[in-house]
C-alpha cells in the first residue's frame, strides 16, 4: 500500500489547511475547510480531486466553507456526532472508535472534545489531524468543554505511538512558546525547542507538523503530573488535572 501524500498550505490569517491523498485509489480528503479560495487552489496545484472533507469541530473556520466546496466538488462530508447539528452538509456522523477510509487507508476516530464539546481527531498511518484541540506547545481554549474532559481528551492524543505526527490548525506556536517558558522554565528541551521555533519562523517557515513525543517532552498543557512544573507552580501533589486548568487559566490571560 502506497504511502499517503499530504499537502499544507496557509489559509486566513493563521490556518493551515491539509490535503491527505491517496494515489492507488485517486481519493483526496480535506481536513476542515477554514478558507475556500485555497483549498480550491491547493486541489488545482496538485491535481488531485476532493473526495471527502472530515471536519474536526463546529467553528466556522473549520467547518463553515462545506457547502461551498461540496458544490464545487461533490465531495461527501463526514464530522463528529456530537456537533452534527452544527456541521454544514454533513453526510456521515462519527465518534471516538469509529473508523473512515481513504482508499484502503483506516482512519480511527478519536473523541478530544473541550474545546468544543463533540470535537473529534483523525489518526492514520502515523498522522493525526487534531483540529483545535492539541497545537505546537499548547491546547485549544476550552470554550465548551470542562477542564477534567479536555485533560482526559489530550491524555488520548499523548498515548498516540512515538513518531506520530500532529497536524494542527493553526500557527500559534511562537506565542505558545513565549507562554511554555513562564511554566517550564528548566526544561533543557523546551529551550533548546524555543530557539529551533524563532529561527523557523524569522524565515518564515511553519512549525506545523509537531511530534508527540516532542509534545510530550516540552509541551506544558501535556506535563501537568511533571513534579518540576507541580513545583514551579506552587502545586506539589496536586492532581494533574487540577495542575493543566491552572495553566490553562493563565494562558488564557497571558
Amino acid at each position: 500500500m502506497a504511502a499517503l501524500e499530504i499537502y499544507q498550505f496557509p489559509c486566513l490569517s493563521d490556518n493551515y489547511g491539509f490535503l491527505v491523498h491517496d494515489a492507488e485509489s485517486g481519493e483526496t480528503a480535506c481536513i476542515d475547510t477554514p478558507e475556500t479560495a485555497p483549498i480550491l487552489a491547493a486541489l488545482e496545484k496538485t491535481g488531485w480531486t476532493l473526495t471527502q472533507i472530515w471536519n474536526t469541530h463546529h467553528h466556522y473556520d473549520h467547518a463553515g466553507n462545506n457547502e461551498e466546496i461540496k458544490r464545487a466538488t461533490g465531495c461527501t462530508i463526514t464530522g463528529p456526532a456530537g456537533e452534527a447539528d452544527k456541521i454544514p452538509a454533513i453526510d456521515r456522523a462519527v465518534d471516538d472508535g469509529d473508523t473512515v477510509m481513504l482508499g484502503a487507508h483506516e482512519a480511527r476516530i478519536l473523541n478530544v472534545g473541550g474545546h468544543t464539546l463533540g470535537h473529534i481527531a483523525y489518526h492514520m498511518d502515523g498522522h493525526a489531524f487534531v483540529g483545535d484541540s492539541l497545537f505546537a506547545l499548547g491546547c485549544g481554549r476550552v470554550f465548551e468543554g470542562t477542564m477534567a474532559q479536555m485533560w482526559e481528551s489530550l491524555q488520548k492524543l499523548t498515548a498516540l505511538p512515538d513518531g506520530t505526527q500532529i497536524y494542527c490548525a493553526h500557527e500559534y506556536t511562537a506565542g505558545n512558546a513565549a507562554f511554555a517558558v513562564t511554566i517550564d522554565p528548566d526544561n533543557k528541551a523546551l529551550a533548546k525547542r524555543v530557539a529551533e521555533i524563532a529561527a523557523l519562523r524569522a524565515a518564515d517557515k511553519p512549525t506545523v507538523p509537531t511530534e508527540i513525543a516532542l509534545e510530550r517532552a516540552t509541551n506544558p498543557f501535556l506535563r501537568a503530573s511533571d513534579t518540576n512544573v507541580q513545583a514551579h507552580l506552587n502545586m506539589s501533589g496536586a492532581a494533574a488535572v487540577d495542575v493543566f486548568a491552572e495553566i490553562r487559566a493563565r494562558k488564557d490571560s497571558f
